[in-house]
């Protein structure tokens, strides 16, 4: 019986290969993505990650992940509109640094909770040196207009004299 039903696949796949259905399929004749690289027994994983846009840090231990977020505070402080966020944002952190240090998860790495202070000083530094390049860039303010002259009085009711 598997003979018949793998003869009558055959014939169906030999009878679309002759009436050219498959000439035209998108990647004819294109290699295999990843032909000629070592095989990786976890390839199906890495490609479900790259096609459901997870990024690699989502996959790390919540101790790295936390460890990554104390590492680009700095960086994220200083695109912040306000002194108030940039406190709040050090405070949030350091909420979640406390919880990690009282539950601990595996593998442990050591987080030192953020200084706020210090956070703040990046802000204003940062700040400081938008205001810098913003007034270099500006444009120097237009020279005030010179004052017009009259060519005629007020008040003047005849008309001049012409010759």
């Amino acid at each position: 019986m598997s003979d018949r039903i793998e003869s009558l696949i055959d014939a169906q796949i030999r009878a679309a290969r002759e009436n050219g259905e498959f000439d035209d399929l998108p990647g004819a004749g294109k290699p295999l993505p990843g032909h000629a690289e070592p095989y990786d027994e976890q390839w199906w994983l890495k490609e479900f990650a790259r096609r459901e846009g997870v990024s690699g840090a989502g996959l790390l231990p919540p101790s790295v992940q936390l460890a990554r977020l104390v590492e680009r505070l700095p960086d994220e402080v200083r695109r912040l509109p306000s002194e108030q966020l940039v406190r709040e944002t050090a405070a949030d952190l350091n909420r979640e640094i406390l919880d990690y240090q009282i539950h601990p998860s595996q593998p442990f790495v050591p987080i030192k909770r953020v200084d706020v202070e210090a956070m703040v000083t990046i802000w204003r530094e940062a700040l400081e040196a938008r205001f810098a390049a913003a007034r270099q860039a500006a444009p120097a303010p237009p020279r005030p207009a010179a004052p017009r002259r009259r060519w005629f009085r007020r008040g003047r009711s005849e008309a001049p004299d012409h010759p």
